[in-house]
């Protein structure tokens, strides 16, 4: 790889997989491993250092802070508002409507966005709380992410006006902003919607500050960076935060087949608590 910028040796890229796994849950393979120079060469070029051992010394010397900035690096942030509409259909149609029911004497709905990314999907979830719970209810978006730059964009609400295809104009009328002047081509979230989320910093694999118990779990396209044990114990650990039949999405490529047996897969990616 001498014709490379950095000297990027075998053994970096498997330091770098210790400290994904070590520190992230993610389990890197051997297809990942330009992915991971490409990736990774961009902030050594910014802390001005000159290889890979050098840059990965510095940090396991600098501890929590840099390992989000290597996870940052390597992981994607790829997502839209009402991605994969057919879980949102279902939370309208069927999710919340049963809430409503069990939840009468709390007037209380937590839904747990982990892996919030950008802030799309929570946003998208906030409005359909807004639209599908009554007013007097207490129900809130929990959103969390271990990349503290995506949070902060989730909690500015503001996107770029395409970010917003395919969702309806009804609905852009009602719950967004657009921008004018030098904000033009940018849409930002109305307040009611930003009130009700609440953004933070979670590591999955460590402690979460989250409330005891959710009423139900987003986490879409996020377990396809962990190993199948790293999985279980994840989904074991959601399904002690949900009550008996909560409701558990995950993304249209990942399965709790052979997995996790604590919950039964509706259809479509779509899993309710039995156990």
């Amino acid at each position: 790889m001498s014709e490379k910028e950095f000297n990027y040796q075998d053994a970096d890229f498997l330091r770098v997989k210790r400290i994904a796994y070590d520190f992230a849950g993610i389990d890197l393979n051997e297809s990942k491993k330009n992915l991971v120079y490409n990736r990774l060469a961009k902030r050594i070029r910014f802390l001005e250092q000159n290889s890979f051992s050098e840059y990965l010394d510095y940090v396991e010397a600098q501890g929590e802070s840099e390992f989000v900035q290597l996870i940052n690096a390597i992981t994607t942030n790829l997502t839209f508002f009402f991605r994969e509409n057919h879980h949102f259909e279902y939370l309208t149609e069927t999710a919340i409507p049963e809430l409503l029911k069990w939840n009468k004497a709390s007037k209380k709905i937590r839904i747990w966005s982990a892996g919030c990314s950008t802030g799309e999907e929570p946003y998208s979830l906030a409005i359909i709380l807004k639209e599908s719970v009554p007013s007097d209810w207490d129900a809130k978006v929990i959103a969390t992410d271990l990349d503290t730059q995506v949070i902060e964009t989730g909690q500015r609400g503001v996107y770029k006006i395409d970010r917003l295809k395919g969702v309806t104009e009804e609905r852009k009328k009602r719950f967004f902003l657009k921008g004018e002047g030098s904000n033009a081509g940018f849409i930002k979230a109305k307040p009611e919607l930003q009130e009700i989320i609440e953004f933070g910093q979670v590591n999955l694999m460590s402690e979460w500050a989250i409330p005891p118990k959710v009423d139900i779990i987003f986490c879409r396209n996020v377990v396809i960076y962990f190993d199948k044990p790293t999985q279980a114990k994840l989904f074991d650990r959601y399904a002690e935060r949900l009550p008996d039949n909560g409701h558990l999405f995950i993304g249209h490529s990942e399965s709790l087949y052979k997995v996790c047996d604590r919950f039964e897969l509706l259809g479509k990616t779509i899993y309710r608590k039995v156990k």
